[in-house]
């Protein structure tokens, strides 16, 4: 569990990085945009899974009805840059990325968001909180999944969870 911290870590860091070139290229992104791809994806992801369950199924009979709960490093890292950017850790840059863009403002030196250093800390108190939760939240479930194993198999969670990113990526797109 404490492994997979750092390819979320990365992956967060990663979807601010996407921003801070966007922006330092003078290119605003589009929160609407980014939310609504970010739905797109979560829909596509639901159909693969809702597709390769039905496969799954047909053949459970024979095989028994199990679920991978092991992602890659770079699988997890992917996912925490698409959330993270899903829900605008990037974007959160840009007031303070926007000024220090900004050449020879007079205003600039005296501001909070003229200070690099401020922006610096607000991103790394940012990402120390979220991994911070996110490591709580996981040892949680794993304390839970030990005590039921069983649960990581049930065809129910399995669809619940397709039903969950389906739902998610469709509220995404909806409510830009």
């Amino acid at each position: 569990m404490r492994l997979a911290l750092l390819p979320i870590a990365i992956g967060h860091v990663a979807s601010v990085a996407i921003v801070v070139c966007a922006v330092a290229q003078g290119i605003l992104p589009d929160r609407r945009l980014v939310q609504s791809l970010a739905g797109a994806l979560l829909i596509g992801m639901a159909l693969c899974r809702w597709l390769r369950g039905a496969g799954q199924h047909k053949a459970s009979h024979h095989v028994g009805n199990r679920i991978s709960t092991r992602a890659g490093h770079a699988g997890i890292a992917l996912w925490s840059c698409l959330m993270a950017t899903a829900h605008g850790a990037g974007l959160m840059l840009v007031p303070a990325l926007v000024p220090l863009c900004m050449s020879d403002l007079p205003a600039r030196a005296i501001t909070a968001s003229g200070s690099l250093v401020l922006a610096l800390a607000a991103v790394g108190v940012h990402m120390a909180a979220m991994l911070a939760t996110t490591g709580v939240i996981a040892t949680g479930v794993c304390r839970g999944v030990t005590l039921h194993p069983g649960l990581l198999g049930s065809a129910a969670l399995r669809h619940g969870w397709t039903v969950a990113l389906a739902v998610t990526g469709g509220l995404l797109m909806l409510l830009r």
